[in-house]
């Protein structure tokens, strides 16, 4: 196997095909920006325009392109732990395909990471319809109120986690929208960073106000739960039993 790369992206993907070519030109000058060693994986959720036959052309030119093909439709989250699950680099970047968020942002979100586990990028200056900014705003300010966490924008996928943050936990239909918060609950160092955000160039949006607002809120049960179950602890130095063999 090729040495461990030090950063991992993964990005969920369905029926993106026309926004895969410059995904890839944009995401590799990005990466390449950062000096580090990558991989991509890209996750086909069970797309019908493509998308596979143009993620396993792509990884035979470039095998730091890794395609995941799931064999039917799963959704974001599916998608995303099928992805995670496989990381190999120390930091990992989670980001759609839909371009809407700037790739070239990449080395800001690394440079917050110096000083954090968890690295979440909000939206500025969102190009999105009244509808959905309105609906994303209720549904942040109601999660924040019921949970408690610090994420302001819990739709930007643009995302950046040391890997160990990531580890154990669980996984279930609507995590993308929580692994963050999760990760805080657990105790990972949490910052935020602005990043530009486009309109969809290619493409629909897999989203609107029933599946991605209410949804959403219902997941807040949950989440809540979860949060009050989690196991906390840290191990005190110098607290590991001394070795008797």
């Amino acid at each position: 196997m090729d040495p461990r790369p030090e950063i991992s992206v993964v990005v969920p993907a369905y029926n993106e095909l026309e926004s895969l070519g410059p995904l890839f030109a944009e995401l590799r000058a990005a990466l390449a920006v950062t000096g580090r060693t990558w991989e991509l994986l890209v996750v086909d959720d069970g797309s019908t325009d493509g998308t596979a036959a143009a993620l396993a052309a792509e990884a035979a030119r470039d095998p730091r392109v890794v395609p995941l093909i799931l064999e039917k439709n799963a959704g974001q989250s599916a998608a995303l732990a099928a992805g995670l699950s496989r990381v190999r680099g120390d930091i990992v970047v989670t980001i759609d395909a839909d371009l809407q968020n700037d790739p070239a942002d990449l080395p800001r979100l690394l440079a917050a990471l110096a000083n954090a586990d968890v690295v979440s990028g909000v939206r500025a200056k969102r190009n999105d319809s009244w509808v959905r900014l309105v609906s994303s705003r209720i549904a942040n300010s109601f999660r924040r109120m019921v949970l408690g966490d610090p994420v302001t924008d819990i739709g930007c996928s643009f995302k950046a986690y040391r890997r160990e943050v990531l580890e154990g936990l669980p996984m279930f239909v609507g995590v993308h929208r929580f692994l963050p918060a999760l990760c805080v609950f657990r105790g990972a160092r949490f910052a935020e960073v602005s990043l530009n955000h486009r309109a969809r160039q290619h493409g629909v949006s897999k989203y609107g106000v029933g599946n991605r607002l209410w949804r959403g809120l219902a997941d807040l049960n949950g989440v809540l739960w979860l949060k009050s179950r989690m196991v906390r602890y840290r191990v005190r130095p110098g607290g590991r039993r001394p070795d008797t063999s």
